[in-house]
């Protein structure tokens, strides 16, 4: 068990953060000494009795070597909504909390996004554009879509509440049914019915291939797939064999491996949108991610568990 104390008085908690967002948004909070390093660099002297760490947003690298440098690190506060590069590697008695909440919206934005581009063909006519035609054809629409969304969280409730404006319905699904909530067992007789099925669960190895061969088969025909979860949620091999043979379509912002080498056949394959990881990128992500981070990082100090603390895989 995590034992929280309570700090009164005085600057007493020192948090480690990667950049000068987080210097000025935890110098806010009452009871905290932000101090800035470099990931990558030696951390400096006076950040070494840290209890709280902020890793860098969506780092790949391997966090143990930082963290057996702080003996004294009670809590880690992500960045990011998603914590696998985490889970599993922080030391036994260190809480792990994400940044669930900051980048919801914005990925939530992205799907919708992704979804318009492809029902309204924006790329074909840009690409009529570029070559100077006048491309002049009916489209597809949102509207009246069904969608179905794997990954009731935040995400999943915030890409809900944008596709209603659409006038297109939408449906959970979660890895427990509850109400309002389908669960996850549920999928194979859920996804014949569905337009567009948007992935937004996070990474852990019940979901790694989640969406594969079986999944991709289940789906309509001419339907979408959007994946704004993790790469390997998806078997790639699985999604490519259903592209090129022009059943499915679909829009990605993760893939697996990531990033993609140049010679990968995702780069060609027929009937995708691509993009490099982007979704939650965007102007003011900093801004949010340390709105979260400095309510998570105050809940602390005052003695209560942070609100996104990981159990488990998640």
């Amino acid at each position: 068990m995590v034992v929280i104390l309570t700090y009164v008085g005085g600057v007493t908690l020192t948090v480690l953060v990667p950049d000068d967002f987080g210097v000025q948004a935890l110098s806010q909070v009452d009871g905290v000494r932000p101090v800035r390093y470099t990931p990558g660099q030696p951390l400096p002297a006076d950040g070494l009795d840290a209890e709280v760490l902020v890793p860098k947003f969506l780092a790949g690298t391997d966090p143990r070597d930082v963290f057996a440098q702080l003996p004294n690190l009670k809590l880690v506060q992500l960045l990011s909504a998603g914590a696998e590069n985490f889970v599993d590697r922080v030391p036994d008695g260190v809480m792990l909390s994400t940044c669930r909440g900051a980048h919801g919206g914005s990925t939530a934005e992205w799907a919708i996004g992704a979804l318009l581009a492809i029902y309204r063909e924006f790329l074909v006519f840009e690409r009529a554009r570029v070559e100077g035609r006048w491309d002049y054809h009916l489209t597809d629409t949102l509207q009246d879509k069904k969608v179905l969304i794997v990954g009731a969280g935040d995400l999943g409730e915030q890409l809900q509440r944008r596709l209603d404006p659409f006038n297109a319905s939408s449906v959970l699904v979660g890895r427990t049914a509850r109400d309002g909530v389908h669960g996850v067992d549920e999928l194979p007789t859920l996804l014949p019915d569905f337009d567009a099925v948007v992935i937004f669960t996070p990474m852990t190895e019940e979901t790694r291939h989640l969406v594969d061969a079986k999944f991709l088969a289940a789906m309509k025909d001419n339907a979408i797939l959007v994946n704004g979860a993790r790469g390997p949620v998806v078997d790639t091999d699985a999604l490519l064999a259903e592209l090129n043979s022009g059943r499915l379509r679909a829009a990605l912002d993760v893939t697996d491996p990531e990033p993609l080498p140049e010679d990968h056949p995702l780069w060609t394959a027929p009937g995708l949108l691509l993009t490099p990881h982007v979704a939650g990128s965007c102007t003011g992500h900093a801004h949010r991610a340390y709105a979260v981070v400095a309510s998570e990082v105050a809940r602390y100090v005052a003695g209560e568990r942070p609100r996104n603390l990981v159990n488990g895989a998640y």
